[in-house]
């Protein structure tokens, strides 16, 4: 999938806001807010319940990875989420 198009459809279940359980949740590190060099997505099956965490992490910036843009947009879809929320910018590693 083109980076660009995984991207947007990323921001489009971010632009939807919370509707609910199963949650997705996307957080960005690096070094400093120019490159992310890993991501965090959390699923939560609904509330109060355990959550899982998987991380990917690239030597570029991940946000421009077409292969880990493609595993998250792959990761939503399969997870059934209902919410997808992305923490803003990129938090220090």
């Amino acid at each position: 999938m083109n980076v660009d198009k995984a991207k947007k459809l990323i921001a489009k279940q971010v632009k939807k806001g919370f509707k609910g359980y199963p949650q997705i949740s996307l957080e960005y590190f690096g070094e400093s807010a120019d490159c992310a060099t890993e991501v965090a997505i959390q699923f939560t099956l609904e509330e109060g319940s355990d959550v899982q965490e998987e991380r990917f992490s690239s030597e570029s910036d991940v946000r421009e990875n077409e292969v880990i843009q493609s595993a998250l947009i792959k990761i939503i879809q399969r997870a059934n989420a209902n919410s997808v929320i992305e923490v803003a910018g990129v938090s220090n590693l």
